[in-house]
Order: C-alpha cells, then structure tokens, then sequence
C-alpha cells in the first residue's frame, strides 16, 4: 500500500505520498494560504523554475515551453503582475521545473515517471474529468516517451463521494467519460452497477453523490494502467475544515496547492 505522510514546514502541515518518492512535492494545507507557488517552489526544491496557470475547468495541458511561448505573445489572461496562460494541466519537459495546480474540492492529481524523470501537475474538477483531462496529461506524457508502466499517479484530498451531491445530469456528463450511451439515466444506471461505483444514491430526487477520484480511477485503468499505480489521498477538503478549503462548505475563493518538481533520470 501506498503510504501519506505528513511533513511540516516552519510549522504547518502539507502532504507527500510514497507513490512519488524520487520526486520533491507536496499537496499543501490551507495555512500555506496566500502563499505563491514561487514561495512554495522554495519549500519542495529552491533551484526549481516554476509554473503554474490560469485554470479554466477544461482539459488543455500545456509545456512549460508552450507556456513561454504563449506568454511572449501576449498570453491569456493577466492576473495580478503576471500574465498565465489559461489550461488545467502541466507537463515538464527538463529536469528542475516545478508544476503547480490550485484547488478547493477538485482533484489535484501529481503524476510522476519512475524512467524520464518527468512529472504532470493536473486539476481535475467535475468538468475536467468529463473532458478526460488525467488521460490526455497521460497522452502528453506518452508523446514525450514515456511508458504507461513507469508512470506512478497520487490524487490529493478533494471532495469525496459520500458528501459530493450533484444532479443526475452533471452525473451522466462525468460518467460519459467511462460509459458510452446516448440517455443520461442510462448512464447513471451503468455507473451503479460498476464494482465499487462512483456513484451513491442521494435521498433528493434528482440528486446523487459521485466520487470524481474514482471516476479519474476508472478512466487511468481504461487506459491499461494498473491500480498499484495509483494512489488516493485519504481525506475530504470537505470535510477536514481544519486543513483544507473547500469551496463548497465556504464560497470563498480561497484554494491549497499542489505541486511537483521534474528530475533527471
């Protein structure tokens, strides 16, 4: 089994798993707030270079290269003194770069590969994860050279199933990422009887509560890869007010992030 830890830095709490040993990262706790991931890049490797994005809930992963490139023609959006390019997903592609994603119930998902030394920072939200993003970060990796059996994949802490409620409509629009059919309940049936379902029944008509890191799951081992590859924080940003933000519980735009720095292999 794959093992969380947690570490401290000057006093406050962020998490790393086993599963990305050879790499220096982190899932950071809601006291590192407002800090940058510049600031935070310091705690896990100061020599890294950094990046990060403006997410946009969707499934566009970028390069650190595609990022400059962006950058010097006029990038996206500006935010504060910086301009960031707008996609949910990065890909290293030199040893030393620290890839960055923020979230408040959404999925952090921090990949790492075991042969090039590279690594992907993704955040996977509802909309994200019914647009496949965790895959089509694993098909950038792919192009890059890597190997789907070298590849070790940690979600962080999100919001889980059991306290997650959403309509029968954002249900069938997430599990259309894993079941194929044309009728919304159709699909929200499949999904109950998959084993170990995403999916659990809500009391509200309308209504049911869906695990997105599992739905993430279903799609990676689509892929061919295997669930040792895979690891799953045990905590709900939900419900572990005293680490995590939580949109949902707060309505504030407040959010930890989540990072992990490239090596060379």
């Amino acid at each position: 089994m794959h093992t969380w830890h947690w570490r401290n830095w000057e006093g406050m709490p962020y998490l790393t798993c086993s599963i990305l040993e050879p790499w220096q990262h982190g899932f950071f706790t809601q006291p590192f707030w407002p800090r940058s991931p510049q600031e935070l890049t310091q705690v896990l490797q100061p020599d890294a270079s950094v990046y990060r994005l403006k997410q946009v809930h969707g499934n566009t992963i970028l390069t650190p290269q595609e990022i400059d490139h962006k950058l010097s023609n006029g990038g996206d959006d500006v935010d504060g003194d910086s301009a960031l390019a707008s996609a949910d997903g990065l890909v290293s592609e030199q040893p030393l770069q620290a890839v960055w994603v923020a979230s408040a119930d959404c999925t952090p998902v921090l990949i790492g590969d075991v042969k090039t030394g590279q690594v992907a920072a993704i955040h996977a939200g509802w909309r994200g994860t019914a647009k496949k993003i965790v895959p089509q970060a694993i098909a950038r990796l792919k192009a890059q050279g890597s190997k789907l059996e070298n590849l070790r994949i940690a979600m962080g802490p999100a919001i889980a199933g059991e306290v997650y409620q959403v309509s029968i409509e954002v249900a069938a629009e997430i599990g259309s990422s894993i079941v194929t059919h044309e009728d919304e309940q159709k699909i929200v049936d499949a999904l109950h009887e998959l084993p170990n379902s995403p999916l659990i029944p809500d009391p509200d008509p309308g209504k049911v509560r869906v695990d997105v890191r599992r739905v993430n799951t279903l799609q990676i081992e689509s892929l061919g890869i295997s669930g040792e590859q895979i690891a799953i924080a045990p905590y709900c940003t939900y419900q572990t007010p005293e680490h995590f933000f939580s949109y949902r519980r707060e309505q504030q735009k407040k959010v930890q992030w989540s990072g992990i720095v490239s090596v060379k292999n």
